[in-house]
């Protein structure tokens, strides 16, 4: 329940425009998820998962987290997209959270 409630405060701040779209990450016990979307127009321009990748079953969720932001940033230079609004889910900006972050912007996403 603590969760929603900073998922609620922060989408009230956070929103995504076509010209800077929102970052989202997700992170659950075993896999991340990343995606870049579009809220003026309600879409997913891009979308990645560490279960696709079947080579990181043996990595770490922070190897995992840092593969992830990397792959996203390369996305996103392809959909011609260099600025997001990053957007954490709720939650606190540490561990899996950052390493995806500081790995994103290594790469040459910025926010």
């Amino acid at each position: 329940m603590r969760n929603l409630k900073a998922v609620r405060r922060i989408r009230a701040k956070v929103s995504g425009i076509p010209a800077r779209p929102r970052l989202c990450v997700s992170v659950s016990l075993k896999n991340l998820r990343a995606q870049l979307i579009d809220d003026v127009a309600g879409k997913s321009i891009v979308s990645i998962s560490t279960e696709s990748n079947k080579d990181l079953a043996n990595k770490t969720m922070t190897e995992k987290a840092t593969w992830l932001g990397t792959e996203i940033a390369e996305l996103s230079k392809k959909a011609k997209v260099k600025t997001v609004v990053f957007d954490r889910g709720g939650k606190i900006y540490h561990g899996r959270v950052k390493a995806f972050a500081e790995a994103a912007r290594n790469a040459g996403l910025e926010f």
